[in-house]
C-alpha cells in the first residue's frame, strides 16, 4: 500500500470537509491510502456531548463514536469529491456496535475502509480502537451532494 498522505493536522482537515468546532470529530490524520484511513481523537471532559451523560461517570455518547468515522469518511472521499463545493453526507449507518466503553481523555484511533463505490454511493467500514482495543464497528454509506446555497 502507498501512502497518498502520512499525515493531516487540523487546519488541513478543515480545508477537506466542512465541520468546525464543536462538531469537529477528528483531531489528526495519522495515515492514507487511496482505500483506507486513520485518524484521531482525544476526547476532553469539556466535550459538550459529556455534559449530563452519565453524570458521575461521563461516557463518549456511541453516536459520537460514529461520527467520528462518517467524518474520518468523509476526509477519505475528499479525493473524489469534485472541487465544487460538495461534501459527502451519511446515507446509511448499518450493523453499529459497541464493544468498549470510551471516557474523556482517551485517545481513540478511527480505521474506515472504503470497500465499494456504486455511481455517487461509496460504502464503508468503521472501526473504533482505543489502545488498540476495538470500541465500536459500524458499517456506512455516503453520497455526494451539494449543499443548495
Amino acid at each position: 500500500m502507498i501512502s497518498i498522505m502520512t499525515v493531516a493536522n487540523l487546519e488541513q482537515i478543515q480545508n477537506l470537509i466542512p465541520h468546525r468546532k464543536p462538531m469537529l470529530l477528528v483531531d489528526e490524520v495519522i495515515e492514507q491510502t487511496e482505500k483506507r484511513i486513520v485518524c484521531k481523537k482525544t476526547f476532553s471532559a469539556e466535550d459538550f456531548f459529556l455534559q449530563g451523560h452519565f453524570p458521575g461517570f461521563p461516557l463518549v455518547p456511541g453516536v459520537i463514536l460514529c461520527e467520528c468515522c462518517l467524518q474520518s469518511g468523509a476526509i477519505l472521499l475528499s479525493q473524489f469529491t469534485p472541487n465544487d463545493g460538495s461534501v459527502p453526507v451519511a446515507t446509511r449507518i448499518d450493523g453499529a456496535k459497541f464493544k468498549r466503553m470510551v471516557r474523556p481523555g482517551e485517545t481513540i484511533e478511527i480505521h474506515v475502509t472504503l470497500n465499494e463505490i456504486v455511481s455517487t454511493a461509496y460504502f464503508m467500514t468503521g472501526k473504533v480502537t482505543v489502545d488498540g482495543k476495538l470500541a465500536a464497528r459500524l458499517d456506512f454509506a455516503c453520497s455526494v451532494a451539494r449543499p443548495t446555497e
